[in-house]
């Protein structure tokens, strides 16, 4: 990357679809819009959301890492929590950790950490297990065809989650109903902020059992060890980043990680071939498929050069984590799935501070269920042609149903 500056980017009219794909595959206006450059200046609907004139779209792969992981130049709280103090934040995202700058990301981070432990992940793997087992019993009992993300990926990931923070199991249908609810950007705002409400209410309720009585769950285990340290309303944060965070995208995995594989059936045997290969066909498909296409808006908080263009303080920066792990610049043949491929240090789960926490369970979760369904199906195939598989409206990019047979 250059560090002098450089002509301008120029400015150019936001695609209608660059934020959508193609099935497994990034949209083609995100390759219209990459053809001008790994940066550029972009204006639209992304811009006017957002209060300026224009934002600076990244899409190369150094352009990504390198703005994800600048923390010194960059913040990733809406501008409006801007308190000259650095410590005002607003009501709704206190304890949301992806907003937060250091020290108080540290923190909060450093409470979150001990529980995404090999160890602690390791604990977890018979619990998980034995969701996939029982959602895969269901499956079946369903009979062929059937819908493999509503039965499958969707309850797997959300039900998981709910384990790890020790929601009872007696509550997790209606806990995760509202969560789903929540994120289901096709529904209005009023209908979404009284799923919220109610879901915000039920993690009052939960935090103050934790606190007269703490079990051995993410909540209660910090609880234990951080007491007055830690306030309500950040643990009610903390519980929604990870839940909000983790759900949709562990579905989105599984149910696009199963059309990938589905389309590449040459890869499905690696999964059964050792740890070591079940892990690179992982890694690769959160490389290629990157369901969190953008992460939060970055704004420089100070004048900054990245690729020869200067970022002045107060602009906006979208980054495509997607587009990024498409780039030549990070390996050859970006565009094909190939979990044999050399690894690679890919941003599908982020890069920098702001790194998912939980990136290794994510991938525990993920090896568990593709290789338990594919045992248990061998012969699984789309019902419908890949075309009409369709697609939420929602923050991550999920498959809205999977018809499977078998």
């Amino acid at each position: 990357m250059g560090h002098g500056i450089e002509q301008v980017a120029p400015l150019l009219e936001e695609p209608a679809n660059f934020q959508l794909r193609t099935n497994c595959d990034p949209h083609t206006d995100n390759f219209a819009l990459r053809a001008h450059g790994p940066l550029v200046r972009i204006a639209g609907d992304s811009s006017a959301q957002l209060g300026r004139d224009f934002v600076w779209q990244a899409h190369g792969y150094d352009v990504v890492r390198r703005i994800l992981g600048d923390h010194e130049n960059f913040t990733t709280r809406p501008q409006f929590t801007q308190a000259k103090s650095g410590a005002h934040v607003e009501a709704q995202f206190v304890g949301q950790i992806s907003t937060y700058d250091p020290p108080e990301h540290t923190r909060l981070r450093k409470m979150l950490t001990p529980e995404f432990t090999v160890r602690r992940i390791r604990r977890m793997e018979p619990a998980i297990q034995s969701l996939v087992d029982d959602r895969l019993d269901m499956l079946e009992a369903e009979g062929s065809p059937a819908d493999l993300q509503g039965l499958f990926a969707d309850p797997v990931g959300a039900h998981a989650l709910c384990e790890l923070l020790g929601i009872p199991r007696d509550d997790q249908r209606e806990f995760v109903r509202r969560i789903r609810r929540n994120a289901d950007l096709s529904r209005g705002l009023k209908a979404r902020a009284a799923d919220s409400a109610a879901f915000n209410r039920y993690l009052d309720n939960l935090i103050a059992r934790q606190r007269a009585e703490p079990d051995d769950g993410l909540l209660g285990t910090i609880v234990r060890e951080y007491g007055g340290n830690v306030t309500d309303e950040e643990l009610r944060g903390l519980c929604t980043a990870l839940i909000l965070g983790g759900v949709e995208t562990v579905a989105g995995m599984i149910g696009f990680g199963v059309l990938a594989l589905l389309q590449h059936p040459g890869q499905i045997p690696l999964l059964f071939e050792g740890p070591e290969k079940a892990d690179r066909v992982v890694n690769e498909l959160v490389r290629y498929l990157s369901p969190v296409q953008a992460p939060n808006p970055r704004l420089a908080i100070k004048d900054v050069v990245v690729d020869g263009q200067l970022i002045k303080a107060g602009d906006y920066v979208l980054c495509s984590v997607l587009m990024a792990n498409r780039d030549e610049a990070l390996t050859p043949d970006p565009n094909v799935f190939d979990a044999n491929r050399t690894a690679v240090s890919d941003v599908g789960f982020g890069h920098g501070i702001h790194y998912c926490v939980g990136a290794a369970l994510a991938r525990s979760m993920l090896r568990t269920a593709y290789q338990t369904l594919w045992r248990r199906f061998p012969g699984l195939r789309l019902a419908v042609p890949v075309e009409e598989v369709k697609y939420r409206s929602a923050f991550v990019d999920c498959p809205d149903q999977v018809p499977v047979t078998w």
